[in-house]
């Protein structure tokens, strides 16, 4: 009978093989820089020393917000006082802008607020979370409810030393817009605005053989629908101005400066703590608004300051001018229908002499994904409006 050999160099190769550690580096950055999840990397650092030494070193990131923490939260007898309260159409609107846009993003700014953390302790306890927090002022972790631990973003970002392209998720747009009516922006920003982008309309319509109603909700006939350039020539009609429609507008465009103003302002510790960035994208898993900066952009932000509003907590926006295109009934290829379809186009004053005209159709088309990329395609066709706006 042969003796079973029992010497620690037969013990060492009966050992299953670690294919991993057969691969180089590199390798697993790239591996690691598509998974991009913050959290899913935080994961990956707890599965050995070598993949905890590697993760700091991605350099294409993803950051999902999972909640907002609000001081308002912790007192539901004002936000029932608010829904008791009978108002008209435009009451709403004012309340759309004051009170679900500037109140939440001033929470922001304890959830972006520079605090002290380790990569591996978001991960450690399952519960977890990337979170929007305020009314802490501790350098630790918040605990919130069912003694869920949240992290900010820039808790999280500082573990990372070589991110070049981050992108942050809320977990939905900042404006609280009915059912049905579409509201979608893209802003650019240096030290300030460079450029906005606002494509809305009061409804869509997903079949293109559902009945319109002889009345649209901007509130005049939409008898004169059109299809791209119609014989209307791009005229608004009379009744745009006088039952809302202009005003609908107005507060659109409003709304959606201060949320893009505001996310630019919350960004400032991230963007001074990692000046290894080449883009940084702030959006919401609604898809309602998306802010942009490259790296030149990032650059300028760091050499010269912002200038803050003193409303609140959020860059001040420049004096504008805006060009608006308009179509009351826009039929697009794929048989989406826009009703009231709307393209508004922003630039601060001093930048608009410069520019040129002609570059307008590749900006404003490739701001949007599709259809809504055609759909501003088709509005800038038609004719345009200019407007001017104050700083503010």
């Amino acid at each position: 009978m042969c003796p079973v050999r029992s010497d620690p160099i037969h013990r060492f190769h009966s050992l299953p093989l670690d294919h991993f550690d057969r691969l180089p580096d590199s390798l697993l950055l790239l591996i690691f820089n598509k998974i991009g999840d913050v959290k899913a990397l935080g994961r990956c650092c707890l599965v050995s020393r070598r993949f905890h030494s590697l993760v700091p070193q991605v350099d294409n990131v993803l950051v999902r917000v999972d909640c907002v923490i609000s001081d308002d939260d912790s007192s539901p007898s004002s936000s029932s006082s608010d829904k008791s309260r009978p108002a008209g159409p435009f009451s709403n609107l004012l309340r759309l802008v004051f009170g679900c846009i500037v109140k939440p993003l001033q929470a922001l700014g304890q959830f972006l607020g520079p605090k002290r953390s380790l990569l591996n302790e978001t991960v450690n306890a399952p519960s977890s979370s990337s979170s929007v927090g305020g009314g802490a002022d501790d350098d630790d972790a918040e605990m919130g409810q069912a003694g869920v631990t949240h992290h900010s973003p820039t808790q999280v970002l500082r573990n990372f030393n070589e991110i070049r392209f981050l992108r942050i998720e809320l977990p939905s747009g900042e404006l609280g817009i009915d059912d049905g009516v579409l509201l979608k922006w893209r802003a650019d920003f240096g030290s300030t605005l460079d450029n906005c982008i606002i494509l809305g309309a009061a409804s869509v319509i997903n079949d293109v053989h559902s009945q319109v109603s002889e009345y649209g909700n901007d509130g005049f006939c939409s008898n004169n629908s059109i299809t791209g350039n119609g014989d209307d020539n791009g005229s608004i009609p009379e009744s745009f101005y006088t039952n809302g429609g202009l005003k609908l507008r107005v507060v659109w465009t409003i709304s959606s400066l201060i949320a893009a103003s505001a996310r630019h302002y919350l960004l400032q510790p991230i963007i001074a703590e990692h000046r290894t960035l080449d883009t940084l994208v702030l959006t919401d898993a609604d898809g309602q608004g998306a802010l942009r900066m490259n790296r030149d952009q990032l650059e300028e932000l760091r050499v010269k300051p912002l200038s803050a509003s003193s409303a609140s907590k959020r860059t001040q926006v420049p004096a504008l001018n805006m060009r608006l295109w308009y179509a009351p009934h826009l039929e697009l290829p794929n048989g989406v229908v826009l009703k009231g379809a709307t393209l508004v186009a922003i630039r601060p004053s001093e930048q608009s002499a410069s520019r040129k005209e002609v570059s307008d159709a590749s900006w404003l088309s490739t701001a949007f994904e599709e259809p809504y990329g055609t759909a501003a395609k088709m509005l800038i066709k038609r004719r345009t409006y200019c407007l001017e706006m104050n700083s503010f």
